[in-house]
């Protein structure tokens, strides 16, 4: 994972050696490794490329690379298939070298139509003057633009900055396929022309599906007046790596075995009737099969110390974890756990990051504080720690909220799955305070340019969450911890393709299946832009690299080829009709109580939508994102993260 810059200036007075200081701090936090930056000047223009790398593959390459014809690239991703790459190999390198040996724009989309995994990509070819660039089709990786109003320079990057006072800013580059730009043409017509190169579906009859949207239109709206997109005249297209969603219905209405359930709906033997048939069975293990794999690919493929031999096992406690996960105790992060549980070293321990935002003050009898008096060793020189040691010496009540419930529940669970696992349960309290000072300095300009209420909550969760900074509590005791992990797992994804959301059951109520499919359709379609840029920068502030099992190619094409029914049953009360093939699959993975709990929104379960304004609406526009970040520049040199 890493941060990629370009600035690209047609004219000398936007020549410049450095990005903007805000900009530059920004990309160095996602890439603690190496740091790097190159000039290209043209007599027509001149590019800026800036690279800063999070080592997590084969030997460290310093970015951005450049070869002996002055071609420059700059990747932020993972290739898990598609491209081979060996042991030892890092895929950067492995990357250029497929594209170095292109010899037209065909080339070119053949590299990317067959990487699987999450990335965003700059490329520069020097000989013909080209700018490609682009996201995969699920957008897992951010890349912003942002143009000048004269159309004299702009800028592609991983992750943005606010500017006050200024109406161009930063905007998302859309996840629709790969863009071009003609340098040299540019510079002398002073108009930005971006060509696309389109995700497109070939059926296996090599029929071209073509989706009955005007993305060129769509992406124009918000582009300055300078600026234009238009088809490749070639017409040329990216393969899309998924397979469409199936949007079949059933013959007959489908019914559930109600009074199976009726008596006692939250039982084991509730799930154990919908695995009495045979056909549902073999789906469940064969989703079972590939959300293993893609897990796999995703706990693996990262550096490790070598195993330990067996007398060294005792130092087992000293060894720290490589993978965390964002851990609520829901279906989905279970899940993830017990899976990465197969996976990972025996002698290696998983971070499990639960955040909980403190609750509005109560009187707490004085009886109470004296039993909670042993959490006063839970110190640390650092400030956060000490904002840690506090919230946690504070009374477990004001951050007893219901994620850190099922949290610890689903702890249980895992520990009596594989006891010889260490498992750490990272608490991490976070006080009003706290999230004030870090969402006004940093984590404004990582939402940016999302600006809703939601994004704002789901932003400062995700962000203090990977963080990883808070407490690991035992029956003797309650110390200070950080995780370290370079990988951190998130479920996202589950809950758009498998009808988690409320809005999932209304729709289903208001328009039945056919409806429901067609909302399934559209979150899958809008999850970059919604979701993913916004979680790749958050995690990423942190060194740290966000990875998406349940969006992995495989997963998706196989969940995308079932039919709606034997995904989710909405006809089912809460806790079992929904996600109902992952229910399924938790029980056959050995899962218990965990199996019947119902979605919460991260938003709700950690607290946070409780902690400011409790009237508003998750789609308006928070105010609390404004920020001036030259302001806050000088302030945040003063924190120590």
């Amino acid at each position: 994972m890493c941060g990629i810059c370009c600035s690209v200036s047609f004219s000398v007075e936007h020549f410049s050696k450095d990005l903007k200081e805000d900009l530059l701090c920004n990309l160095k936090r996602r890439g603690p490794n190496s740091s790097k930056q190159l000039l290209k000047t043209d007599v027509n223009y001149q590019c800026l490329f800036s690279g800063h790398v999070l080592h997590l593959r084969g030997v460290l390459t310093a970015q951005p690379v450049e070869d002996e014809r002055g071609n420059v690239f700059l990747w932020n991703g993972e290739v898990f298939s598609g491209v081979t790459v060996k042991a030892g190999e890092n895929d950067t390198q492995i990357m250029f070298n497929c594209l170095s040996s292109c010899k037209n724009e065909s080339d070119v989309l053949s590299v990317f139509s067959e990487v699987q995994g999450p990335w965003s990509f700059i490329y520069y070819q020097a000989s013909s003057h080209y700018l490609w660039f682009g996201r995969d089709f699920f957008g897992r990786r951010s890349l912003l633009w942002h143009f000048s109003d004269v159309g004299k320079s702009f800028s592609l990057s991983s992750v943005g900055a606010q500017i006050s006072g200024e109406d161009n800013q930063w905007q998302e580059v859309p996840a629709s396929g790969i863009f071009r730009i003609d340098l040299k043409s540019s510079s002398t017509s002073r108009l930005l022309v971006l060509k696309l190169y389109p995700w497109r579906y070939i059926s296996k009859e090599n029929v071209i599906k073509e989706e009955c949207v005007n993305t060129l239109t769509q992406i124009a709206a918000d582009l300055p007046p300078f600026v234009s997109v238009v088809a490749n005249e070639a017409k040329l297209y990216l393969k899309e790596p998924v397979v469409p969603l199936n949007m079949t219905l059933p013959p007959v209405p489908v019914e559930s075995d109600v009074s199976a359930i009726s008596n006692n709906p939250s039982t084991r033997e509730t799930f154990q009737v919908f695995l009495t048939d045979g056909h549902m069975k073999e789906v469940v293990q064969q989703f079972i099969d590939v959300l293993s794999i893609a897990v796999k690919k995703r706990v693996l493929c990262l550096p490790r110390d070598k195993p330990l031999t067996p007398n060294e096992s005792l130092k087992t406690h000293e060894k720290k974890a490589n993978v965390a996960i964002l851990f609520s105790g829901g279906i989905d992060s279970m899940v993830i756990a017990t899976l990465a549980d197969h996976h990972i070293p025996l002698d290696e321990p998983i971070d499990l990051l639960n955040v909980a935002f403190m609750t509005k003050e109560k009187d707490i009898p004085a009886s109470f504080n004296k039993q909670r008096g042993r959490q006063k060793n839970c110190k640390t020189t650092k400030e956060s720690f000490k904002n840690v040691a506090v919230a946690a010496d504070r009374s477990d009540k004001q951050f007893n909220v219901p994620d850190r419930i099922t949290g610890r529940a689903g702890l249980k669970e895992l520990q009596v799955a594989n006891p010889s696992r260490i498992w750490n349960f990272v608490e991490i309290n976070v006080s009003l305070e706290e999230l004030q000072r870090f969402r006004r300095t940093r984590i404004c300009h990582l939402v940016h340019p999302l600006d809703t209420v939601l994004d704002d909550s789901i932003g400062c969760a995700v962000w203090f969450a990977s963080r990883g900074i808070g407490c690991l509590v035992t029956p003797d005791e309650v110390k200070s911890y950080q995780s370290n992990a370079k990988v951190v797992l998130t479920g996202i994804g589950a809950d758009e393709q498998l009808a988690g959301y409320s809005r999932h059951r209304v729709r289903f109520q208001t328009h039945g299946l056919e409806g429901l499919n067609k909302e399934l359709k559209m979150e899958l379609g809008r999850i970059s832009s919604r979701n993913l840029g916004r979680d790749d920068r958050v995690i990423g502030d942190h060194g740290k690299e966000a990875r998406f099992p349940f969006l992995d190619e495989n997963v998706v094409s196989f969940l995308n080829s079932l039919p709606v029914w034997e995904k989710t049953n909405l006809t089912l009360p809460r806790g079992i009709g929904e996600k109902l093939i992952l229910r399924l699959a938790a029980v056959e993975l050995g899962l218990t109580a965990s199996t019947f709990l119902p979605k919460r929104a991260m938003q709700f379960g950690s607290r946070i939508a409780k902690m400011e304004n409790n009237n508003e609406k998750a789609s308006d526009k928070c105010g609390r994102l404004q920020a001036i970040s030259l302001e806050n520049l000088s302030v945040e040199k003063e924190i120590k993260i």
